[in-house]
């Protein structure tokens, strides 16, 4: 008997808990400014969530089962320092790495070169030149930057330069780290401008954003150990 009263009392509160997702929709659509509403699903901490698209790509916000709230911003596991918003976006912003056109980008590779990164820098972007720092410290990567000279582009030559260089890479890192321009003209075939409009078919709106083997992207730089985390557990 006694299991028969708690069976009903669990199928009361999962009905009652079950979101109202029209009701979702209509408040996060007219809240939000008219956004377009993608999906709704469970989340984290029993919240909902709901997804739509922005110039960044995807994002998430989450509601309670009617929307009588609507929460914005990230949720963060404390006890595994887990960002489950970020994790989320990457999945839901992924794209297919093979599809990249790695012709395109600037090859960086430092010992056996297995673990892969494709990146969109612009050269006077601060973050850009900070993360340039703690890609330093890796080893065994190849590294595809996609020049996107959106911060200066009055300085766009320098990137084309940068292609017209004999050594590439370490032009690449001259100006990008140093803050040392190439000294090849900037007059050879380059694809700087295939670049702008790869970036904006992709949703690219920061830098650097970073694409890995997966296709799960960031967008900003990642600490050292976050960085090398996520290489060792993607694959090509």
């Amino acid at each position: 008997m006694m299991r028969t009263v708690w069976l009903a009392i669990l199928l009361a509160l999962s009905v009652s808990a079950r979101a109202d997702e029209a009701q979702i929709r209509k408040m996060v659509e007219s809240k939000l400014g008219g956004v377009k509403v993608e999906g709704i699903q469970p989340g984290p901490l029993g919240l909902y969530e709901v997804r739509f698209r922005g110039p960044n790509g995807m994002q998430i916000v989450y509601t309670d089962a009617n929307a009588t709230h609507i929460f914005l911003g990230k949720i963060y596991e404390a006890a595994n320092d887990r960002d489950l918003t970020e994790e989320r976006l990457r999945k839901l912003n992924a794209i297919k790495f093979e599809a990249l056109p790695l012709e395109q980008a600037v090859k960086i590779q430092r010992g056996d070169g297995k673990r892969v990164l494709a990146m969109f820098s612009d050269p006077y972007c601060p973050a850009c030149r900070q993360f340039e720092q703690t890609l330093q410290q890796l080893n065994d990567v190849t590294i595809y930057v996609f020049m996107f000279p959106v911060i200066r582009p009055e300085l766009a030559d320098q990137s084309r330069a940068v292609w017209c260089s004999p050594d590439r890479a370490k032009a690449w890192i001259d100006v990008a780290m140093r803050g040392r321009p190439p000294t090849a003209k900037p007059s050879c075939a380059n694809p700087v401008e295939k670049n702008l409009e790869l970036g904006k078919s992709l949703g690219v709106n920061s830098t650097p954003t970073l694409i890995f083997a997966n296709g799960e992207r960031v967008a900003g730089g990642l600490r050292i150990a976050d960085l090398t985390d996520i290489l060792n557990n993607t694959k090509r």
